[in-house]
Parts: structure tokens; sequence; C-alpha cells
């Protein structure tokens, strides 16, 4: 049996990781390895640590651009993340973060583009000297930034759940929107495997890619179990996996996985010619960096 060495982080974007690992697989076994940060799942695919990662989108293109050694199979999830104001920064409106910082939890994502294109829709400009700053933190460590910063210096942030609607549970951030009402249907995370490990084992990795799929497709089915999953695999509390699980306006789908080209041209093009500062080290040709063959044949929509 082939052993598949999978990174992720504990966001609810990665939830059907978590599911598929709890159903088991046939052709292999999944070890699963836990990051924190972006970073560290750049620096685990580069070492050969991990060979598939969940990994934002953008990132994976500008891996791509300097080692041309990957291959974008599935998304993990569309829609999901969530704009937060910090309750201490006295926040009504997005004006309001004119002069103070707003984090995010990388450069090369599509929250920077949503956070981008959001403000800008404002008339607020993006960027050093601008009338907004932002600084890269860790999804995780953004709620710890919140709490300690009384006096308001941060704006607000854009990351994945859980990490917006815990800092609003815990009555220090205010929603100020759904990433999905700013974009609907935007993709942003997604797997990333090795060529070696798809040239090698193909139909290993078929089975994977179609058990991901099944899982997208079922998270709503039986939201009670999907709830317990994410609990046990994210190790997150259950009142905020179940307050984003639960919500009507659905804040994070995962029965479209399919890649689609013309979304990762736009993206490039967004962070390469439309932010401040470029945001990857160069544009790639999209349509080799998919290979979307195991998503047609999972059935992904």
């Amino acid at each position: 049996m082939k052993t598949l060495n999978v990174g992720y982080l504990p966001i609810i974007d990665h939830l059907i990781l978590g599911m598929t690992k709890e159903k088991g697989l046939q052709k292999s076994e999944l070890n699963i390895v836990k990051k924190f940060g972006w970073n560290e799942i750049g620096e685990a695919m580069k070492s050969g640590e991990i060979d598939i990662a969940f990994m934002l989108a953008p990132y994976a293109m500008d891996m791509y651009y300097s080692e041309k050694n990957i291959k974008l199979l599935l998304l993990s999830h569309r829609d999901g993340s969530i704009v937060v104001a910090n309750k201490a920064a006295n926040i009504s409106s997005l004006s309001d973060f004119k002069g103070k910082t707003v984090l995010i939890p990388f450069q090369a994502s599509m929250h920077h583009v949503l956070l981008h294109k959001r403000l800008q829709e404002e008339g607020i400009s993006v960027g050093i000297g601008k009338d907004v700053t932002t600084e890269v933190v860790a999804p995780g460590q953004i709620p710890m930034m919140i709490e300690y910063d009384p006096d308001g210096f941060i704006a607000g942030y854009i990351v994945a759940e859980p990490f917006g609607t815990m800092v609003v549970n815990n009555g220090l951030g205010n929603v100020m929107s759904l990433s999905k009402e700013i974009t609907a249907d935007h993709p942003c995370c997604a797997v990333v495997v090795r060529d070696s490990l798809i040239k090698e084992n193909p139909d290993v990795i078929q089975e994977f890619i179609s058990a991901l799929v099944d899982a997208g497709k079922s998270v709503y089915a039986n939201v009670e179990s999907t709830i317990k999953t994410a609990v046990d695999f994210l190790g997150q509390p259950e009142a905020v996996v179940s307050a984003i699980l639960k919500d009507p306006n659905r804040r994070v789908s995962m029965d479209k996985l399919m890649p689609k080209a013309e979304e990762f041209t736009y993206i490039q093009n967004y962070l390469m010619d439309t932010v401040s500062t470029p945001a990857l080290s160069g544009k790639i040709n999209v349509d080799e960096f998919l290979d979307l063959s195991f998503a047609t044949a999972a059935g992904a929509q």
C-alpha cells in the first residue's frame, strides 16, 4: 500500500482531507502532516517532507514558476474566508480602515486579491505609503494578534475560517463581509501534487482525488457528522465549527472543485499587474500548471 504524505492547515478549507482520511482508501494510506502557516507548507513541499499539499492556489502558482515539478489537480473548496474588523479599532465601515494595518495570511493568496479588490471599490488604496497597509500573519496567529491589540492599531483582517468566527465569538471582532460577497464562488486553496508521484502512481492519485470529490459532495448531507469530523480533524472548537457549517448562507462550499484556467489567469494577472507591488515571481502557463484529468475522471463539477 502506498503512503501519501499530505500537508494541510487546520482550517475549514481543508476539511475534505479529514473526511477522506476518516473513510479510508484502498490503494494508499494517508500520512497527514499538520502545518500552521503557508510558508511551512511550501517548505515541506520543497524539502520532500510531503508530496501532496493543500495550499493556497496562488502560492502554488508561484512555486510552479520556480520549480515546475508540481501540478494542481483539484480545488479543496470555494469561498470560505471572512473579513473581520477589530472591535478595538472602532471600525464601522471600510473607510475606517484608512491609516491602519489589515492582516492577510499570505501575499500570494486569493485573500490578497479579495481584500485589494474590495477596498479599491471603496476608493481605498492598498500598499506601502497608501491608505491601508497589509501585514502577513499566519492564519492561526491572527486571533492572538487581535487579542493583544487593545489600542486598535490593526483595523482587521481577511482569513480562512475558523479564525474569523473564532474572534467574533470571543467578542473581539465584527464581521464586515464574507469572501463570497466580494467574489462569489471564488477559488482559494487547492490540491497540489508532485509530478513524480503522479507519473509513478496515477491509479493511487486517481483514487485519492475521487475520494476528495466524493467527500466534498457529502459535506452538507449530514452536517452533524461533518461537524464532528471537523472538530476531531482540525482541533477547532465545536461551537465555532458548528456556526460556520450551519450558517444558512453556506460560507464555504466543497461540491464544485473543478479548477478553471480562466480563474487562475485572472488571479495571476491581478497579483502581478493590479496590486501595488507584484505578489508573484512571474506569470506561468496556466494550462501546463493544471492537470484536470483526475478531477474530470472523478466527476468533479
